[in-house]
């Protein structure tokens, strides 16, 4: 029995109303890409990364993964950010969390959850690095805000840290990591000021030239 049936017929239907309004739609976009941007998100199936900002298939390079986090040690993610960086040449690198995220609030809980434990494990260091402060707040909602936030934070230096982007901004490439939250009440997207372009910006310890 064809369970899936009903995703075949949406891929139809999705097909014929590109067709409709621009006959030449598939067979432009199989030419290639030339994406500006990568978007590096969590996998939350509430969040599609294209439709959040406008952007048409092409124009958006994505990674997702349980509570958008960038390891150092995670050669998929380092795979991306270094096809998207060398190769495609994009502009800008988004690292986007989202409000009321489960893997940030299991993350503050002492309860063990198999596997997943040792990725949340990197979550833990940001919050125990903050505990002061996230403690103080007694609203629990506010608390896995905040903690979000601070570990979209802590990814986008992350990022800023790999060998990938310094080299980049070293031969003068344009880039710049961006800082957002998303608001899934609302929809709306929460700039959290944080942008980084240059060298000068990266912390002295974490240089590798």
């Amino acid at each position: 029995m064809r369970d899936l049936k009903i995703l075949f017929d949406n891929n139809k239907q999705w097909v014929e109303k590109h067709i409709g309004n621009d006959p030449e739609y598939f067979l432009r976009m199989s030419k290639g890409q030339q994406p500006r941007y990568l978007w590096i998100g969590c996998s939350d199936s509430r969040i599609p990364a294209n439709e959040v900002v406008g952007l048409e298939p092409g124009e958006l390079f994505v990674h997702r993964n349980v509570a958008n986090l960038f390891v150092h040690t995670d050669l998929n993610c380092l795979s991306v950010l270094q096809y998207a960086v060398d190769v495609l040449e994009i502009e800008h690198i988004i690292v986007c969390g989202h409000y009321g995220c489960g893997g940030v609030a299991a993350a503050m809980k002492d309860q063990q959850l198999g596997i997943m434990d040792n990725w949340l494990r990197n979550i833990r260091d940001i919050y125990a690095n903050s505990q002061f402060e996230l403690d103080a707040m007694e609203d629990p909602v506010l608390r896995n805000n905040r903690l979000v936030e601070l570990n979209v934070l802590q990814q986008v230096n992350n990022v800023c840290h790999t060998t990938i982007v310094q080299n980049a901004w070293a031969r003068k490439q344009p880039l710049c990591l961006h800082g957002w939250v998303y608001e899934l009440e609302t929809g709306k997207l929460r700039d959290l000021n944080c942008c980084i372009s240059s060298l000068q910006q990266v912390e002295e310890v974490y240089l590798t030239r």
